[in-house]
């Protein structure tokens, strides 16, 4: 195949040129294209082109030329025909040692090919010349002084060009059709696009293309420009600061001094040995190493490299605390930071016993839970120092990104390992007590789910290789102490609350809050507001008084912002000029506070019949309710307000079915149920209420309602009820049982199956509540209702929204 044409300014041709041949040889080749008048050097290699050459400069000296590829073969594949070509004419020939054939050809007009005559020894077509149409318009000229810009424009941008053409393609302009053929040879376009130049014979049209084309190749040129100009200065600043460092370098060399990277390196190569890393780790770090020492100072990548190296010799591989094993030491700390919670403090002296047996114990994954205030986190503090051991806490309180537990990969900007490896860092050890905080608060979104991530962490078989995206090397996390906290078990996902054991803290009685108040909050508000013991002091009356009238929670938050309330009050006092000592007892607690914000006793809401004192467990401890029914006129409708959710909705048709198929039971035979509605409400009707513990309270409801019997006021209860009247189990009875403490309620009715529950529940709240034990409801009514007057029916439509008769109220 020949080599490519190598083009030259063309010149006029030899006015003493043959006359033009009827038939040519044809030369071929895919990406020859010479316009009339161009001057090109041609490489010459095939025996059969050799042989067209020789007998064309024995004859007239011209051949074809067309852009097609060559025939090859015994039976070789021709082009379709007619195709536009060139006719060249041979100004000279040489031939090369080599047997190559080198000849200077330049085109004299262009042809149409109409017939292949032969493929064999050359191609020979018959030809006829075409000629140019062109005409003197002003459209014409026009075009040919456009071209003419543009082209000069072109020139000044590529190098290639030399300037002289500007004048050479100026003169040209006279003659539209040698000026659109010099461009067009010499323009960087595509074959399609030469070759239709060529076959356009129309001048005008053939400018006008061009014009295009020139303004298309015009446009590229000036953004690759101006591109090649960016890098061109980038890297002429890149070199400056080479050349400068390279000298630097040399310089520092010859004093005997180490270059900063140099040295930077060489410390941290010093630090990751004094790290004691695990094998793993190490052949990470000397990975980086290695990349830092080929790596520029200022390249991206650099301080990337860097901050993993610190963040791995950071990590505390196999720095630990050592545990302090002195149960009495423990349990005295213990004892001094938190009063009651019994259960919790036996768990901790219990590892410790096994700690002392056994060094390499696993470290133990436990979960409080409890109403807020009730002391998790502090719980979690007070562990750590008797333990001897570092504290670090996390709040997982709306985190959805999976990536704030195992970190971001390094390929992000601003990368950064998980919470729990950068708590480790802080902790400065790798067995602190961990305190996962809020852990029924975990989000879930598009970004992942963190509870997930958090199996592996919380799972004892597993945390020993925890892996950290960022770090992307095993981090040993089985001698950290895990504790979590929540507010409620049921958020957390099965598998996660599977791997942990789970410790529960109900909320404190009366007595333990009074215990609390004058060991913990008096001293610490005493100390937060500037006064002391002589200055102020408060009674127990004083201390019950704040608990009972002021607040009512399982925790002690609020009950230590009110005694802070207090300390404000005095501190001003004080500060007013006003002579300490100020004793604060009860009557105190009311001028300071005002007027006591809860009542202690339900009684007085107890005088209508249809209402009934309900038992339920909330997300802060336990909490009375009250559920009030009311009947009217209708056509036999249930409604149902007080904002309750599907399963007590289910309890409220549960309890009116039952009622319904004993009214022979409970003497409500005259009450027509298809021409009455009965409304039930519970109160609060902001609050969302949930759970099937209400059902014995419905149904108590609706028959003081129905047969006009009110219920007592000391008594509250709680369980599920079914159709058969069966009373059914229910949980939280400890929290339901300290609410109706807090509330003065005397008597609490609980299913017969939850007896077992009284174990947790203190000493000192079982003296003061009755507890009554129902298998039935007829046991629930005989205690919840007054007893039912004889020869009195009950025939108002009346009930809790005041429809009972004078003669129904109590005297």
């Amino acid at each position: 195949m020949p080599d490519s044409p190598d083009t030259i300014p063309f010149h006029t041709p030899d006015n003493h040129l043959p006359e033009f041949p009827e038939m040519l040889g044809v030369l071929m080749r895919e990406d020859l294209l010479i316009f009339p008048l161009m001057i090109a050097q041609l490489q010459i290699r095939e025996a059969s082109t050799t042989r067209l050459i020789d007998e064309a400069l024995s004859t007239h000296r011209i051949i074809g030329v067309l852009a097609a590829p060559a025939p090859e073969g015994d039976r070789p594949e021709l082009p379709e025909l007619p195709r536009t070509g060139s006719a060249v004419v041979i100004h000279k020939m040489l031939k090369l040692p080599d047997g190559t054939v080198s000849i200077l050809v330049q085109g004299v007009a262009r042809v149409r090919f109409t017939e292949f005559l032969q493929t064999k020894p050359y191609v020979l077509a018959r030809c006829i010349r075409l000629e140019s149409q062109t005409d003197d318009s002003v459209e014409t000229q026009a075009l040919a002084r456009n071209v003419t810009e543009l082209f000069q424009r072109l020139i000044g941008l590529v190098p290639q060009l030399p300037d002289e053409w500007k004048a050479v393609v100026q003169t040209m302009s006279r003659n539209p059709d040698h000026l659109s053929d010099f461009v067009a040879a010499n323009i960087n376009i595509t074959n399609e696009n030469r070759q239709k130049l060529l076959e356009t014979l129309v001048v005008r049209e053939r400018l006008s293309h061009l014009s295009t084309l020139l303004n298309n190749e015009l446009e590229v040129v000036e953004l690759s420009n101006k591109i090649q100009g960016q890098v061109q200065s980038e890297m002429s600043k890149n070199q400056r600061e080479f050349f400068l460092r390279k000298q630097l370098e040399t310089i520092r060399q010859e004093l005997g001094e180490e270059d900063e990277q140099t040295a930077e390196i060489n410390e941290l190569q010093k630090k990751l040995e004094d790290a004691n890393l695990p094998q793993q780790a190490k052949e990470a770090a000397a990975r980086e190493i290695d990349r830092l020492r080929r790596m520029p100072p200022a390249a991206a990548e650099y301080t990337v490299a860097r901050t993993y190296l610190d963040w791995l010799i950071n990590i505390p591989w196999s720095v630990s605390t050592e545990d302090n094993l002195d149960i009495r030491r423990a349990k005295k700390i213990l004892e001094a930071d938190h009063y009651g919670l019994a259960k919790i403090k036996d768990r901790i002296l219990e590892y410790l016993a096994v700690r002392k047996l056994k060094a390499d114990m696993k470290g133990p994954i436990i979960c409080f839970v409890g109403p807020p205030g009730v002391g998790k986190t502090s719980l979690g503090q007070s562990i750590a120092h008797a333990l001897g051991r570092k504290f670090v806490r996390l709040s997982l309180g709306g985190i959805h990104d999976e990536a704030e537990i195992r970190g971001h990969r390094r390929t992000y900007i601003g990368a950064l390992p998980g919470r729990i490896v950068q708590g480790l860092r802080r902790a400065g050890s790798n067995n602190p007590v961990f305190m996962l905080d809020e852990v029924d608060k975990i989000g879930q979104d598009f970004r992942g789910d963190p509870s997930s991530a958090l199996l592996e962490v919380l799972d004892p078989e597993q945390n020993s290789a925890f892996s950290d995206h960022y770090l992307e090397v095993d981090v040993d996390l089985s001698k950290v102490m895990f504790i979590t906290t929540a507010n409620q078990l049921a958020p957390i996902p099965p598998p996660l609350r599977d791997r942990m054991e789970v410790l529960e803290l109900p909320g404190y009685t009366e007595e333990e809050k009074v215990q609390i108040a004058k060991r913990h909050l008096l001293p610490r508000q005493r100390e937060a507001h500037g006064l002391t013991a002589e200055q102020i002091s408060f009674n127990d009356a004083a201390v019950r008084a704040i608990i009972s009238g002021y607040t009512r929670e399982a925790g002690v938050r609020n009950l230590e912002r009110e005694i802070a309330n207090i300390c404000r009050k005095v501190a001003r006092k004080i500060a007013e000029g006003e002579k300490p000592p100020f004793a604060i007892g009860k009557k105190e607690v009311e001028e300071y506070l005002g007027p006591a914000r809860f009542d202690s006793e339900t009684a007085e809401r107890m005088l209508d019949v249809g209402v009934v004192t309900g038992l339920a467990a909330t997300t802060v401890g336990g909490d009375i309710i009250f559920v009030e029914a009311t009947r009217m006129p209708g056509t036999g409708k249930l409604i149902l307000t007080g904002q309750l959710g599907e399963v007590m909705r289910e309890s409220a048709q549960a309890a009116l079915s039952y009622v319904q198929s004993q009214q022979k039971r409970y003497h409500i035979e005259d009450v027509d149920f298809s021409k009455t509605d009965i409304h039930i409400h519970v109160p609060a009707g902001a609050t969302p209420k949930e759970g099937p513990s209400a059902g014995v309270t419905l149904v108590t409801a609706l028959v003081s309602l129905l047969t006009g019997r009110r219920a007592r006021g000391d008594v509250a209860m709680t369980g599920e009820i079914t159709l058969r009247g069966k009373v059914m189990p229910i949980g939280g009875v400890k929290e339901k049982t300290l609410a109706a403490q807090r509330a003065g309620i005397h008597t609490v009715i609980l299913p017969a199956r939850n007896k077992r529950d009284l174990e947790d529940i203190p000493k000192t709240v079982r003296k003061k509540v009755n507890f009554v034990f129902a298998e039935q409801i007829d046991e629930v009514l005989k205690v919840a209702l007054e007893p039912e007057k004889k020869g009195k029916k009950n025939t108002d439509g009346g009930g809790a929204a005041g429809g009972e008769t004078d003669a129904q109220r109590r005297p």
